[in-house]
């Protein structure tokens, strides 16, 4: 059997071509935040890794504002901002007046939120993945229980209920429900690797 999915397209009900298509905009959407998030991810560790390389002696030696300088030259990471944030913070309570315990542990506070807000970027269209991981095999079903419909309403309009009559209806309605799959099986995976 040769699948001609413009001979689908064409004997779909309207209501179907809109399950298809809603199945459609929550794959496109998924493939999106993927690569998004890879090229988030990847950016982000290679500018880390040049961050770390460019601190380290500074860093080692004690030499805080130096480090601060090389910082403010070097491209913005998840990583470079996280350290900035609290090398400013923890220099900034000791110029204040704090022992460097207090200034510590005010520092470890403002980085535990500043964490929060870092990861929440990086995990920004998770809830894409999410959603359409749960409801895609449930709008496939919605497409295959409307193709069934479709299917019996030809019964009706012939008279007759033999495979030729019903057999592309039925066809296009399981496969709206494998697209709904395959539309969320990669989801899930991404989302739970």
């Amino acid at each position: 059997m040769e699948l001609n999915f413009v001979e689908l397209w064409v004997g779909m009900g309207t209501a179907v071509r809109i399950v298809v298509l809603v199945l459609t905009i929550q794959a496109v959407s998924c493939l999106a935040v993927v690569l998004d998030r890879i090229w988030v991810l990847t950016t982000s560790r290679s500018r880390a890794r040049v961050f770390a390389s460019s601190i380290q002696s500074a860093m080692e030696a004690g030499q805080y504002e130096q480090a601060l300088r090389t910082m403010d030259g070097l491209k913005p990471s998840h990583l470079g901002g996280y350290l900035q944030f609290g090398l400013r913070t923890f220099l900034g309570r000791t110029s204040a007046g704090d022992d460097s315990q207090r200034a510590a542990q005010l520092t470890r506070r403002a980085l535990e939120r500043r964490g929060d807000a870092i990861s929440r970027e990086l995990n920004r269209g998770m809830n894409v993945l999410a959603s359409t991981g749960s409801t895609a095999p449930f709008v496939g079903l919605l497409g295959t229980v409307l193709g069934i419909i479709n299917a019996f309403k030809m019964i009706a309009a012939t008279g007759s209920g033999g495979i030729g009559t019903i057999g592309a209806a039925i066809g296009e309605a399981l496969i709206v429900t494998g697209y709904g799959l395959c539309v969320a099986i990669p989801a899930v995976l991404v989302l739970n690797p």
